[in-house]
């Protein structure tokens, strides 16, 4: 038993998707949950600086006596996910193994596509951690720059939104997948409009769930699942303005967030 906090962070509120499986699947835990505001977005900018960001976050959250942190971030986690595990002592996961660990048991046609942002597609981590799971396994990469802004103004549907989609999918249905790994936290939001693109012999990794079930997997394989009579209380931390939380956040999360902390990352 350990009733510590799950500890969770993403430049802004798209790792809010990734909360909302760990609730669904863990719903007594209690989350911790920061968002980078002051600094978002992290897909357009170099990986040693996200890199750096992260390490700032994951010293903090530490510092908050987590039981266990996720980089619910695919730009963060491509930065230095394994450079944060080999020097720290709290459990560290991100959100791009267990999408690319799910594609490999899931493609019989050994051809899977990932959509993510500029900076997790030029890491090209999917592909290596793929590669050293399965080597007869190819994987096919697309940018998508332009859809973390329509999610983000609540654009979810209708037409622009969708040739958007159509446009970034088509070369990836075009190299045969089978597999589609959904390489950012915010696109969840959209994984309807995506399946109606890519059709039923396309299979969609949602790497916010299959994220949840690694934490559900860990915090059950070392005894450290909470048990407590008192509800559990969750908390959301904002380096910046905490707009975001109030504006969208409850789309991403499934229920209104009412209360956020700003917080200064620095501060002893």
């Amino acid at each position: 038993m350990d009733n510590r906090p799950i500890g969770v962070f993403d430049s802004g509120v798209g790792g809010l998707t990734v909360v909302k499986e760990i609730i669904h699947l863990l719903p007594h835990e209690e989350i911790l949950y920061l968002g980078d505001t002051a600094r978002v977005p992290y897909g357009p900018r170099e990986l040693d600086q996200v890199r750096g960001f992260m390490f700032e976050i994951v010293n903090f959250l530490r510092k908050q006596d987590v039981k266990l942190i996720v980089i619910a971030c695919n730009t963060a986690t491509a930065a230095g996910l394994q450079d944060a595990q080999e020097i720290n002592n709290v459990p560290i996961i991100g959100v791009i193994e267990p999408g690319a660990r799910a594609a490999c048991l899931s493609t019989r046609a050994k051809k899977v596509g990932v959509i993510a942002t500029k900076a997790t597609t030029k890491s090209d981590a999917y592909r290596r951690i793929i590669s050293t799971m399965d080597g007869q396994t190819e994987v096919f990469t697309r940018a998508c720059p332009t859809l973390v802004n329509f999610i983000e103004r609540g654009e979810l549907e209708g037409g622009r939104i969708k040739e958007e989609v159509r446009s970034y999918l088509g070369p990836l249905i075009e190299e045969g997948i089978d597999v589609l790994i959904l390489g950012c936290t915010h696109y969840p939001l959209i994984e309807g409009l995506i399946k109606k693109i890519v059709g039923e012999d396309i299979q969609i990794i949602n790497s916010a769930r299959v994220t949840a079930q690694e934490v559900k997997r860990i915090l059950t394989a070392e005894v450290q699942l909470r048990h407590s009579d008192r509800p559990p209380r969750h908390r959301f931390l904002a380096t910046g303005s905490g707009r975001l939380f109030f504006e969208i956040g409850g789309w991403f999360l499934g229920q209104e967030i009412e209360e956020t902390e700003t917080i200064d990352l620095h501060s002893p």
